[in-house]
């Protein structure tokens, strides 16, 4: 595209953002690969292997791929028409009833920043399960404390806060690097790429714990370790592919939040959208298959202490320390910690905008100072990372609890527009630049049905009996999230919220097409 083109192309986005009813204030730089998020497998893969094992892990890799793709379908619709920073709860807002949506509003934009707040969370956390699992290569007797986890050892010995180090560093990339980011984010794809196809040569080539036949490989499945019935337990088994389902969540979703700072947003973004959940997919195929075929002994690696048997695993496969730590380096998250938190202040910057959270005038402001960046929304999202990292570090159960509120939080909140595009018989969408069609009804249906499933499934323990340490907290934080929101509502909300500003013209549009849709009153 010509420097004359893209001056055009951004007028015209400009002015399309004045019709949703806000005016550009970020600086348009990114094309389609720089919002193309990528996510890692590695850390959560000890639930899998309790869960059923090879055969979880290969077949519920697609399974999840396959039902999050009408999710993402559904959105990428959505957005095409209403490419605005402000995402889910901007659409609930236009798609909903006028005695409803206000609330609906509200209700969805507290669900999304709780969303991407925990999501960020579990991507800086999951970089530092990954460090220790590193750690236990060398010293396999270690086990993890509350204090530890956030700690990780290195050759010297020495214990560095490995938790709020990445999270630092990710803050500090968003803050003075703003401008750099695009470019940053096509390092990561490379590298992400790259670590794949080394792990596929490495693992493929070396196997010194041995290979296994196809049927292991692709069929092996036992759902005793879980305690779980068969069936359920397969599901159970999918929560570390639903982690990665969250970062894709987190992805197709906000994706959006970057809108204001994307080229041609109609177009681009139903195609980073959509695009995401393929190449994730192929990717996952491409790291999971060699894996499966030289799997250590799954015993060997569940009784690691400290219950990360990534690190283990490599080192088993690769014959020695140093292979298995190189691996491990590849599966680090920073360049995915960077990226995610850049997203996640986007989306409170969004909210604050619309004052929805409290001291919204401080939170809602752009520094001219460090490219166009909302340095009080970034603070904001990160030090309520660190306050919600300190809570849960070290229970083994808390990188579940904290992806399980986000897929809970994220799942609802693109849930919502997606069922209200339906009740309006999906009159709102007859003009989308980017439109399903007549397959729309069914893509939407078994979108909002596969959400629904997902949080029942992130509301339930790994294995059974239960106890206080292997209990999924997720709906407890969910719910607690739910009454601070409630509470905020009742306080401050309902006397100053008043949902995103929405030019009389399109409002008008709207109400028309609702007001022929036979299931609103």
């Amino acid at each position: 595209m010509s420097l004359k083109d893209s001056v055009d192309v951004d007028a015209g986005a400009r002015v399309g953002l004045e019709k949703l009813g806000y005016k550009q204030e970020m600086k348009r730089s990114r094309g389609l690969v720089h919002i193309l998020f990528t996510y890692g497998l590695a850390a959560p893969i000890a639930t899998s292997l309790v869960g059923g094992g090879p055969a979880v892990m290969i077949w519920g890799w697609i399974l999840v791929s396959i039902l999050t793709q009408t999710l993402a379908l559904s959105l990428a619709e959505i957005c095409s028409k209403y490419p605005t920073s402000a995402g889910a709860y901007y659409w609930c807002y236009r798609l909903g009833s006028p005695h409803t949506r206000v609330l609906a509003s509200w209700i969805n934009g507290w669900l999304t920043v709780v969303g991407v707040w925990t999501i960020a969370l579990s991507v800086t956390f999951g970089t530092a399960q990954l460090i220790v699992a590193g750690a236990g290569i060398y010293h396999p007797e270690w086990t993890a404390t509350a204090w530890q986890t956030c700690k990780a050892s290195s050759i010297v010995y020495q214990y560095d806060m490995i938790f709020l180090g990445v999270t630092a560093v990710a803050c500090l990339f968003c803050l003075f690097f703003n401008k750099h980011l695009p470019a940053i984010d096509i390092i990561c794809a490379c590298w992400t790429g790259l670590g794949i196809i080394v792990i596929l040569i490495c693992v493929s080539v070396k196997a010194a714990a041995g290979r296994h036949s196809i049927s292991f490989a692709l069929g092996h499945f036992d759902a005793s370790y879980s305690g779980w019935t068969p069936g359920w337990s397969f599901f159970i088994g999918t929560l570390p592919l639903n982690n990665v389902l969250a970062y894709t969540y987190s992805a197709i979703g906000m994706i959006t939040n970057m809108a204001e700072e994307v080229h041609n947003p109609s177009e681009i973004l139903p195609k980073a959208i959509t695009w995401s959940i393929p190449i994730g997919t192929l990717s996952g195929i491409v790291f999971l298959l060699p894996i499966l075929f030289t799997l250590p002994d799954i015993d060997t690696l569940l009784q690691v202490s400290s219950g990360q048997p990534i690190g283990v695993m490599f080192t088993l496969i690769m014959g020695s320390k140093a292979g298995g730590f190189g691996l491990v380096i590849f599966g680090i998250g920073m360049f995915c910690a960077i990226s995610i938190s850049c997203a996640a202040s986007r989306a409170t910057w969004a909210f604050a905008r619309d004052k929805a959270i409290p001291f919204h005038q401080l939170f809602s402001k752009i520094s001219p100072y460090l490219d166009d960046v909302p340095v009080n929304a970034l603070l904001l999202s990160t030090v309520i990372q660190i306050l919600l990292g300190l809570i849960y570090l070290g229970s083994t159960a808390a990188f579940n609890a904290f992806v399980g509120v986000a897929v809970m939080c994220l799942g609802a909140s693109y849930a919502m527009p997606v069922a209200m595009s339906l009740m309006n018989a999906r009159r709102d969408m007859h003009d989308a630049p980017f439109n399903l069609g007549r397959f729309g009804t069914a893509i939407n249906a078994v979108a909002v049905l596969w959400i629904m499933f997902a949080m029942v499934l992130f509301s339930m323990p790994a294995v059974i009996p239960v106890t206080r340490v292997s209990m999924n907290y997720a709906s407890v934080v969910f719910v607690g999230f739910g009454v601070i929101s409630a509470v905020w509502y009742l306080i401050n909300g309902r006397f100053h919220y008043t949902g995103p500003p929405i030019p009389e013209e399109s409002a008008a549009s709207s109400e028309s097409n609702r007001s022929t849709s036979p299931l609103q009153g």
